[in-house]
């Protein structure tokens, strides 16, 4: 994707929708383009484009959303927006990520909205290319009010360019009206894209039919409607909207050798040395990140990984035994989460021994700048980024494994799920992970409640590290469970405390304000027309 981007000024970032920085003024500047001077070469429509696909998902939020749940624990007050605050439920409506991430997605649909509005205008612009311009556009705003009804419920829907004095004065349209234009949106803007085999090697990173589609798919999950869930995914199954299919490595799917692969569907685009993120020095062991830890993979994650026999850690005869904890596990386990006695390759092709328990080095989680918890993640590191650690590894957004366990979770519940179904889901995964004992991959007896456990802990193995289980708690109405109580690190603490798994992090779920965030106090102050969340 092109991303020498001649005209961004044209799109004013700001405060309140996106719009601050511009101003309700009627003489034309003449040290830059202007709505009059800019439309007017079809390369105008790509250049605005491109600069909404670069607004699309934050590095920052996609990798500290692991801290905003159960799978991670950020030690740091300052790291991550002070993400560790909202983990903790001791957040108001100042907070800097929630102030933050709604400024954030209002700049991207204003972007949107402008390409949408002025498009017309370049009469040279060939028919095809234009419709597709705008059925990307289309489901990038979607995408953008897809965050924003999640977080925040109630919020102003804004279709068209507006000016200051406008934006200043709209209020929050009901969520189920945001949400009714995000599916509609998705399902048009799906009608208008090509399939991802039709794009040219150069355009890598566009919303395509497949995903457009997908993230139907996820919109209508989130919500539970479970029959259309399973139409979407049966389709992208099939290969009517697209080519997909795992990759043939789970670790492989995340290195850079390996970007844009058959699993990919819509990824955030870097490129070294224009566009790069550099997160992974806060998640990686601190003697290869240099910085403190502020991404520590929670023992709670760790114990939701199975056994290679296909049982939980818990279930009687599965192997499991505290004294060899990470022996006999769930592969992709060793692929996500870096613990004592890991070993990790270094980017000169060296290799050391990771030690994390107590006096046992720079590792160790009774180092103040080490991880707490004792582990460490392995998923999204780059072993070709630059010295600073400064990596252009694109990031995913939606991969094919998540419309397998989305087809999964969207069959059982509707009473629907059978030992196909499972095969060509959860037992693909599994295969594909590399597990071989019939146990683990054959569809198991039980109760729709049993396999509801089952593929929930399957999406949270899969998918770990990724940013997406503080989506699923909150949806399944779990985070005051999951968020309430302690997040505990490895077994090196007093044995008369939590079987000496060591306490991190006390954290607190109200389910009655919690599950909304705060329409921020800064967009209250600059439009008083917004109103706020209960109990905020």
């Amino acid at each position: 994707m092109n991303r020498n981007f001649r005209y961004s000024l044209l799109l004013g970032l700001g405060l309140s929708l996106g719009l601050s920085a511009c101003q309700d003024l009627d003489i034309a500047p003449t040290d830059r383009p202007t709505d009059a001077t800019f439309w007017t070469k079809p390369e105008d429509a790509a250049n605005v484009l491109a600069t909404a696909y670069e607004n699309l998902y934050n590095s920052e939020y996609f990798f500290f959303n692991e801290v905003l749940s159960d799978n991670a624990f950020n030690v740091s007050d300052v790291n991550g927006s002070n993400s560790r605050n909202i983990a903790q439920g001791a957040y108001g409506t100042n907070q800097q990520r929630i102030t933050n991430e709604w400024g954030y997605h209002y700049t991207g649909i204003r972007k949107s909205n402008v390409l949408l509005a002025n498009i017309d205008k370049i009469a040279s612009l060939d028919a095809g290319l234009k419709a597709r311009y705008i059925g990307e556009a289309r489901a990038l705003r979607a995408f953008h009010y897809f965050q924003l009804l999640t977080w925040y419920g109630d919020v102003p829907l804004v279709t068209t360019e507006i000016g200051v004095t406008e934006a200043q004065q709209v209020t929050r349209t009901p969520r189920a009206q945001v949400l009714d234009f995000v599916l509609k949106e998705l399902e048009e803007a799906a009608a208008a894209l090509p399939v991802n085999t039709a794009y040219a090697a150069t355009d890598k990173g566009r919303f395509t039919k497949g995903a457009a589609l997908a993230l139907k798919a996820r919109v209508l999950l989130y919500e539970g409607r479970w029959a259309e869930v399973s139409t979407i995914t049966e389709q992208l199954m099939s290969g009517a909207a697209g080519t997909y299919s795992l990759f043939p490595s789970y670790a492989g799917v995340f290195l850079p050798s390996n970007e844009g692969n058959s699993e990919v569907m819509l990824d955030l685009q870097y490129l070294v040395p224009t566009r790069t993120h550099s997160e992974q020095r806060l998640f990686i062991p601190r003697t290869e990140g240099k910085l403190i830890t502020a991404i520590a993979p929670t023992q709670e994650l760790v114990n939701d990984y199975i056994m290679a026999n296909g049982q939980a850690i818990s279930e009687t005869g599965s192997g499991y035994s505290e004294d060899t904890p990470y022996a006999g596990r769930d592969p992709r386990f060793e692929a996500t989460i870096v613990h004592d006695g890991s070993v990790w390759k270094r980017p000169d092709g060296s290799t050391i021994t990771i030690r994390t328990l107590p006096g046992t080095g720079d590792n160790a989680v009774d180092r103040s700048d080490a991880s707490p918890t004792g582990y460490y993640s392995a998923k999204y590191f780059d072993r070709t980024a630059d010295a600073n650690l400064n990596s252009g590894l694109n990031l995913i957004l939606i991969r094919y494994a998540d419309v397998l366990l989305m087809h999964a979770e969207a069959k059982n519940e509707q009473s629907q799920l059978t030992a196909a179904d499972w095969d060509r889901t959860i037992g693909a995964l599994r295969r594909r992970a590399g597990f071989t004992a019939a146990t683990a991959l054959d569809f198991p007896a039980g109760s729709q409640e049993s396999l509801r456990a089952s593929i929930r802990r399957e999406r949270r193995t899969e998918l770990a590290m990724e940013g997406l289980r503080i989506f699923d708690i909150r949806r399944w109405r779990t985070a005051e469970t999951v968020l309430t109580g302690f997040a505990h690190g490895i077994k090196a603490g007093n044995p008369g405390i939590d079987n000496g798994y060591l306490r991190v992090d006390q954290r607190t779920f109200n389910p009655a304000k919690h599950y909304l965030w705060p329409v921020p106090q800064r967009e209250r102050d600059i439009n008083p027309s917004l109103s706020q969340n209960p109990g905020w």
